[in-house]
Order: structure tokens, then C-alpha cells, then sequence
């Protein structure tokens, strides 16, 4: 009987493998691990969103003083004008909503990341 347990407590310690317990542990730190990257990830794409709205004001603010360079006596456009005039790309604006024809000003659609000038 004391051989028989000393020969299964020899084949248990022969063995190789991982326990429940240090398998638990590293599946808690990988999930800890993966929530971090997810917040992680959330905040890029906010700076990214509030990037690509500075950039698009600055594309259609340079757009107004080249027409308002190009018309005399110096003018504004709306957006529309400035597609016309080949100094906009065609397409929508996805955070600049219009363009004042008088003053130059950008109106911002609602919930923008960003404000005009």
C-alpha cells in the first residue's frame, strides 16, 4: 500500500503540465491586459477625429482666402463656389456644414470635435 502511494505521488511529480490555479491567473491577466488596450485605443481615435476636423477647417479656410485672392474686388464663396472653382475637392464636408459668402465664416455642424478658427 505505501509503494502504491509513493509511486503515484512519483508519477504526479513527473508530470508536467500547468495547475487550474496557474491557468486562472494568466487568463485574469490577460483579460486585464486587453481592457487596458481597449481604453487605450478609444482615446487615439478621439485625437484622431479632432485632427482630421482642424485639418478640414484649415483646407477650406485656405480655400476662401485663395478665391477671395482670386476675385476683385476680393469675395467670399460658399462651399458650393469653391467646388465650382475647382479650389475644393467635390464631396461633403463631414464637419465644416457651410461657408458665409460675406464674411468668410465656417458654420460647424452639430457635435463637432472642433470649433472654426
Amino acid at each position: 500500500m505505501l509503494q502504491q502511494i509513493k509511486k503515484s505521488h512519483l508519477a504526479r511529480m513527473t508530470q508536467k503540465g500547468f495547475t487550474l490555479i496557474e491557468l486562472l491567473i494568466v487568463i485574469v491577466i490577460l483579460g486585464v491586459l486587453s481592457g487596458i488596450v481597449v481604453f487605450a485605443v478609444g482615446g487615439i481615435t478621439d485625437r484622431g477625429e479632432a485632427s482630421a476636423c482642424k485639418a478640414e477647417v484649415k483646407t477650406i479656410a485656405v480655400a476662401e482666402e485663395a478665391h477671395y485672392a482670386k476675385t476683385v474686388p476680393g469675395t467670399y464663396a460658399t462651399l458650393t463656389q469653391l467646388v465650382d472653382d475647382g479650389l475644393l475637392r467635390p464631396g461633403t464636408p463631414e464637419y465644416v456644414a457651410s461657408a458665409n459668402a460675406t464674411t468668410g465664416a465656417l458654420t460647424m455642424v452639430t457635435g463637432a470635435p472642433c470649433t472654426a478658427g
